[in-house]
């Protein structure tokens, strides 16, 4: 066995495979542009709407991360609260089983005539938006042709008695495969790669469903390490969010492993996938007939599935439980952005109706230092000069990430017209906004000249 072979075709693969999703999720969530975040603003009004709104959009842009960052913006700007944003959560890790579902159907004959319709469309369509679309078919195609290759890097390990013995000890100890499977996806910070390599592994049997189900479910675990690491230094809101995400999945573990092993589960997944065909029409099929590509997605979709029914009931427990674990700090003032996120920078539209959001929350910000400002040249109360001088270094520091963020955005891109006056105007009126913090905090320091020099005004004057 050439390990140089193996290691090679399984990271070229992978590499392949990981360009095609990031292509495909990119492209999708350019031409949704900033209706992604209208939907989610709209569509969770109750936990269960919430959920079934994430898992559309998550289905739309195949970024279940993209879907659960612009959540946690909008709890930040008090436009959904976090149990409608656990919702949305829960929603999202349905909508991203879909990946699963599309390497299921096994299409890498016709991977490469996938890819060359993606790159006709990306070079040879005049319209942007078809454009797009071209790269969404491009990705698609790649992450066939990735999968292709990763496949066929990995048929030696048949013969590798290593290898054959980790299986072996997964089989007989779930909880091994747990474990593998969340610190696997943990390292490569993407549960739609380490779940298309588990089903590489499956079709070219390598690996038995008995063995691949544990590492499934450790993997539905492993892949909130993104957001936990993300959220490391940011808003309360994003901390909670992330830590529900965790909790989540390691609930319907500790659910649905049990029952796999004690043979409950390959039931309800049989009698699931048995039932589509019956639906289907003109289809035939049961599960006795399906590649196990297409078995572990109906194990992915179906853990996911039941496990949302299950919770969804408890999203308000969750979101009080999670709230207790990281308290807020009532006299803490956040200086953090809430809406900047750099993983959306690549998505313009969205990207610019972040910055828009962060925009008027700084103008809200130096409204507040206007008040303050006044009520302390008013009142002379400490407590209100304490709160402009803060607030006015909070208004500072957001003209300088939002300037920042917005320049990051459109920076290497062919803008539109439209996107080329929404990011001038964004630009200039953080300058005026923070004008205004400016004149607020000369105000405070008049005020505090006229009590250390003990000037006193007329009421006309006041």
């Amino acid at each position: 066995m050439d390990i140089a072979v193996i290691l090679f075709a399984f990271f070229g693969g992978l590499g392949l495979f990981l360009y095609g999703i990031k292509a495909m999720s990119d492209g999708l969530q350019t031409v949704a542009g900033d209706r992604l975040r209208v939907i989610l603003e709209k569509g969770t009004s109750t936990p269960l709407r919430g959920a079934l709104t994430g898992a559309l959009v998550t289905a739309l842009i195949q970024s279940s991360s993209g879907t659960t960052v612009i959540a946690i913006g909008l709890v930040n700007a008090g436009l959904l609260t976090l149990r409608q944003a656990i919702g949305v959560i829960m929603g999202a890790n349905v909508g991203t089983t879909i990946t699963a579902y599309l390497i299921g159907f096994n299409l890498k004959d016709y991977a490469l005539p996938i890819i060359a319709i993606g790159v006709f469309l990306i070079f040879f369509a005049k319209n942007k938006k078809v454009n797009y679309i071209g790269q969404v078919i491009f990705g698609f195609g790649l992450l066939f042709y990735g999968m292709d290759i990763m496949g066929q890097g990995m048929q030696p390990l048949r013969s590798s008695p290593i290898f054959y013995n980790l299986m072996l000890n997964v089989e007989n100890n779930a909880f091994l495969g747990v474990a593998i499977g969340a610190v696997f996806t943990g390292i490569v910070q993407s549960s739609s790669a380490t779940i298309g390599i588990l089903q590489g592994l499956a079709n070219q049997h390598l690996v038995s469903i008995s063995q691949a189900v544990p590492m499934l479910f450790g993997m539905n675990i492993g892949t909130c390490m993104t957001a936990l690491l993300a959220s490391i230094g940011t808003t309360v809101a994003a901390r909670r969010a992330a830590l529900s995400h965790l909790f989540f999945n390691v609930i319907g573990t500790v659910i649905f492993l049990p029952l796999f092993i004690i043979g409950v589960l390959p039931i309800i997944v049989e009698l699931f996938t048995n039932a589509i065909f019956f639906v289907l029409p003109g289809v035939q099929g049961n599960w006795d007939t399906i590649n196990p590509m297409m078995k572990i997605a109906q194990y992915h979709g179906v853990f996911n599935i039941l496990n949302t029914i299950i919770l969804i009931p408890f999203v308000a427990i969750l979101a009080t439980v999670v709230s207790k674990l990281i308290p807020a700090k009532e006299d803490e003032i956040d200086l953090s952005p809430h809406y900047l996120e750099p993983r959306l920078l690549n998505n313009l539209p969205v990207a610019l109706a972040n910055a828009k959001h962060e925009l008027v929350r700084m103008g809200n910000i130096a409204f507040e230092v206007l008040q303050n400002s006044v009520e302390f040249f008013s009142t002379r109360e400490e407590e209100n000069r304490t709160k402009a001088k803060l607030n006015e270094e909070l208004v500072d520091k957001l003209k300088v990430d939002i300037e920042s963020y917005v320049v990051r955005a459109i920076s290497g891109k062919n803008l539109t017209d439209v996107l080329s006056k929404k990011s001038h105007t964004i630009l200039h009126a953080i300058v005026d906004i923070e004008r205004v913090g400016d004149h607020s905090e000369n105000i405070v320091e008049l005020a505090e000249y006229a009590q250390a020099h003990k000037l006193s005004f007329s009421e006309q004057a006041m």
